[in-house]
């Protein structure tokens, strides 16, 4: 009985390591992580570009400039360039950093 309870003890004083059911730890997960981040990267850049589109159309036309024909591709442009490079710069509005710890801790 002695040597029972003491192997009971032995066994439940063991560290056992903790793992989430169903996480896979593969050596490719640095790069699965790295296609996470871009992939939050360039959802931020294109909710960005929409956004300014939004508010860009938001905005009433004044009759003090004429519409030019190259005007809204170049404002399309514009538009999408600035998103991508806000969302590439430092850890651009938020959103992406949020995207990625949310999708990153369901893995």
């Amino acid at each position: 009985m002695a040597d029972i309870t003491a192997a009971k003890t032995q066994v439940t004083n063991q560290e056992i390591p903790q793992k989430r059911i169903g996480a896979v730890e593969s050596k490719d997960a640095p790069e699965k992580e790295k296609k996470l981040r871009k992939a939050c990267t360039d959802f931020e850049s294109i909710f960005t570009y929409y956004m300014f589109k939004t508010m860009r159309e938001s905005i009433p036309q004044s009759g003090y400039f004429k519409q030019s024909p190259g005007k809204d591709a170049y404002n399309m442009l514009f538009d999408q360039k600035v998103a991508e490079e806000m969302a590439n710069k430092g850890k651009g509005a938020g959103l992406q950093q949020t995207l990625f710890n949310q999708l990153n801790s369901r893995r």
